[in-house]
């Protein structure tokens, strides 16, 4: 009895440390939206009410309820949760109900809420390939077959997906799913070879995508040399680095930074990394690094004690997500990524993607308080 009541216990590691930047993402928020709420709202809040509204309520309500769901009907409904979103997908491209912006058609717009139907395929398609993974790849065998019809299944539902990305397009997405698709892939004990093909076919459609729209190259071209057009493709990467450096040890304060001022784009988004290293520093910058090589820590550690293959799996998938984005997002700002424009989990504005990241942590959670 008593070892059946300690098996319930959460991993508390890592609900204080979603709480933790939680509470940093609303703070550094606050301070990096300021400006440009008080232009567009006529207050230094609107954007953070936004947040809080949208994004942090929403999401706390259904991160409770994947933390409270069982996790093997979580299992069964996953075709389901996936079909779902890929219809939510498609939706973006019909006229009056998908937003395009900028030549992208990645929104939703029903009645007052506007939502981005690609992150909740980002957490759909992790629990699906999760219960797919654990229902078609055997978990111990002696000979791993190097091709055959499960991995040829495998490219035909990813193929869809991304197929569906592509054409928003919506590439960061598509980069963010390959990327844990490929870790979870890999973690079923798969035949490597079968990863290796996933990533040359993957790098092969990637440069046919560059070159059909020579914007995706230019990016690649500044990465590797920032002064190639310093006001054009290059600003924002410019203004990161600015912003970074005049941080110094502790930074010019919360609040005090001015590269929000209307210098670096996006500056609460894309650039929040940024902004927060400006205001505190490389020691604020180190503390948030670590953060996040908890949660992985964390969120691995619950994949080995999970109780069962499919919660593994879900748990590797969902730890890889979201750590993955963080520190893309990170390596971007300060130079050692090409930009992306992925945002930080818990940290950047945006309600879709903070409810999602939230309902992610909660079936986290769900599985660690049955290991």
């Amino acid at each position: 009895m008593e070892l059946e009541k300690k098996r319930k216990h959460l991993d508390y590691w890592l609900l204080g440390i979603i709480g933790f930047l939680l509470a940093l993402g609303l703070v550094i928020l606050a301070s990096c939206s300021a400006p440009l709420s008080q232009e567009k709202f006529g207050n230094t809040f609107g954007f953070l009410q936004h947040q809080i509204i949208f994004g942090l309520l929403p999401g706390l309500i259904l991160g409770f309820f994947f933390y409270k769901i069982k996790i093997s009907l979580l299992k069964k409904l996953a075709i389901f949760f996936l079909l779902g979103a890929m219809a939510l997908v498609i939706m973006v491209f019909i006229p009056g109900i998908g937003l395009k912006i900028e030549g992208a058609a990645r929104w939703l717009v029903l009645g007052p809420i506007t939502f981005q139907p690609s992150e909740i395929l980002k957490l759909a398609f992790i629990v699906y390939l999760a219960a797919w993974l654990t229902s078609k790849v055997p978990s111990q065998s002696k000979e791993k077959k190097t091709i055959d019809q499960t991995f040829f299944v495998f490219l035909i539902i990813f193929g869809i997906v991304a197929l569906a990305l592509a054409l928003q397009p919506d590439m960061s997405t598509l980069v963010v799913i390959f990327v844990v698709v490929a870790i979870m892939y890999f973690s079923a004990n798969t035949h490597v070879v079968q990863s290796f093909i996933t990533l040359i076919l993957a790098g092969t459609a990637f440069f046919i995508m560059a070159k059909i729209a020579p914007y995706r190259a230019n990016r690649l071209l500044v990465f590797f040399n920032p002064e190639t057009d310093p006001m054009g493709i290059g600003y924002q990467i410019k203004q990161s680095l600015i912003a970074v450096g005049s941080g110094g040890i502790f930074g010019t304060g919360l609040g005090m930074g001015v590269q929000k001022f209307g210098f670096l784009p996006q500056p609460f988004s894309d650039s929040v990394f940024a902004v927060f290293s400006e205001e505190t520093g490389f020691c604020g910058g180190l503390v948030l690094v670590l953060l996040f090589l908890i949660f992985l820590l964390r969120g691995f550690r619950i994949a080995k004690e999970a109780k069962d293959r499919f919660s593994q799996l879900l748990a590797v998938g969902i730890t890889s997500w979201i750590v993955f984005q963080a520190f893309v997002n990170i390596g971007a700002m300060i130079g050692l990524l090409p930009l992306t424009g992925i945002p930080l989990p818990f940290i950047s504005y945006g309600g879709s993607a903070l409810v999602m990241i939230l309902a992610g942590s909660g079936i986290l959670l769900n599985i660690s308080k049955h290991s």
